[in-house]
């Protein structure tokens, strides 16, 4: 017999445990389930504990950088603080019973297992059905994917997740993919002490962002030591004795002792049961409306629904979804000012558009550009301060439609730029703000300033 609730919820990462417990908070009876742990992939295996890895090796970066500037330094790389932190401090050791604890603490039912549609607003997760009188809310997320290589299949390759929990900075290591993971990963480890190349078939790094960032971040990644091939098309995989063989497309092999695939995820839609609900299973993604609504009971939120890969992104299509499950007003969900950040040093922070997407969609371009170690601030920084403002406007408009803080605080001088995207606050009005001196975000004003077609 199927038990009757209120709305199943599909799927714990940030933005299902969210959900989960507001509607809970709200009076609803409400089911959860999940395969995994409890939050999902930002707190064990990606946003949280990368960031850890990547805190460490800036401060590893900043060591090496006090010659010079502030006397001398010797700085010896230990992976062992970092492998310790990420177990005690973020992940409790994989381990989710806080999580878990605090959402039944709401009054939500914990399912563990992998839930699945069976019928109209029905899921079975294991021996349990589910009857959902309200609807029910998908959040998978996303699983790595593994490439069509041959060899590789069957190898004890790294994801985020091994990655992760590594306990030691290999000796050596091979980073397939130079999208975000690939570029983090590569410069954590390569500043631990790690021989470290990426191969990206893509002709630059990081690109579905400005070119800027990709000729900025292989720039500073080369001057670290770190090998970047780009256009290259891995073609097979060996692995033995210990040791990774990587073969390119042109016959070159490559070795290290570890290889990290970070090539993309996916969502498994098919496993989930969709068609159950009348949705593609064949789909890469679930497609919703402003409302997250994907069909009559059904709604998605988080990496499913195709609109970005964040826990932000997860957080807000929430709070909406929630409201309308609720019968609540509210806006619907626009995302003209999406932000993202990759947490290299520099960090490359970016929202909306970049200037390929605006001239794409046939907008008309002006767009400015500032380096910021031109600016005061950048001068006085002076190790290790690459980086650039650039925006894109739409000039009919006079508003913003993207832009792109790469250096020191990337991520940071990002908010002032989200907010103008977001609210289309004037060009006019930017060029006439005051901007403190001598800070990084000034360099906005110069950007501003310079904005031409």
């Amino acid at each position: 017999m199927a038990e009757e609730v209120d709305v199943v919820v599909i799927g714990l990462g940030p933005g299902g445990e969210d959900a989960a417990g507001r509607l809970a908070e709200a009076g609803l009876e409400v089911a959860a389930v999940e395969a995994r742990l409890v939050g999902g992939e930002c707190p064990y295996y990606a946003c949280v504990p990368t960031k850890m890895m990547l805190r460490a090796a800036d401060l590893l970066a900043e060591g090496r950088r006090i010659p010079g500037m502030a006397g001398d330094s010797t700085v010896r790389p230990d992976w062992s603080p970092v492998a310790a932190r990420i177990r005690d401090e973020a992940t409790d050791d994989w381990n989710d019973k806080t999580a878990a604890d605090r959402l039944t603490g709401k009054g939500v039912t914990l399912v563990r297992g992998r839930g699945r549609l069976t019928g109209p607003r029905e899921v079975t997760a294991g021996d349990r059905t589910f009857r959902a009188r309200r609807g029910i809310l998908i959040n998978i997320g996303t699983e790595p994917s593994e490439p069509p290589i041959d060899g590789l299949a069957g190898t004890p390759y790294w994801t985020n997740r091994e990655a992760v929990r590594a306990e030691r900075a290999p000796a050596s290591l091979l980073v397939l993919g130079g999208g975000v993971v690939g570029v983090e990963m590569a410069q954590a480890f390569a500043r631990f002490g790690s021989e470290v190349t990426i191969v990206e078939m893509a002709g630059r790094l990081l690109a579905p962002e400005e070119p800027e960032s990709s000729e900025l971040i292989a720039k500073v990644l080369r001057n670290e030591g770190v090998t970047v091939r780009t256009g290259a098309q891995a073609t097979r995989v060996r692995h033995a004795d210990g040791t990774f063989t990587l073969e390119l497309d042109g016959g070159e092999e490559m070795t290290a002792e570890r290889l990290l695939v970070a090539t993309g995820r996916h969502s498994d839609l098919a496993a989930l049961g969709i068609g159950a609900a009348g949705l593609d299973e064949s789909a890469r993604t679930i497609p919703v409306d402003g409302t997250m609504r994907a069909a009559d009971g059904i709604w998605a939120i988080g990496d499913v629904t195709g609109k970005g890969q964040f826990t932000h992104m997860s957080m807000y299509q929430s709070a909406i979804a929630v409201r309308d499950i609720l019968g609540e007003q509210g806006s619907p969900a626009a995302y003209r000012a999406v932000p993202r950040v990759t947490f290299t040093d520099p960090e490359i922070g970016a929202v909306g558009l970049t200037e390929a997407q605006a001239r794409d969609q046939n907008l008309p371009v002006r767009t400015g550009f500032a380096p910021i170690e031109e600016s005061a601030r950048g001068w006085i920084h002076k190790a290790g301060n690459e980086g650039f403002i650039k925006l894109v406007e739409h000039a009919d408009q006079g508003v913003l439609v993207g832009a792109t803080a790469a250096g020191p605080y990337g991520g940071e001088i990002l908010g002032a730029l989200a907010v103008a995207v977001h609210a289309e606050v004037p060009t006019a009005v930017l060029r006439d703000m005051i901007y403190a001196y001598p800070t990084f975000h000034r360099t906005i004003e110069t950007a501003v300033s310079a904005l031409r077609e």
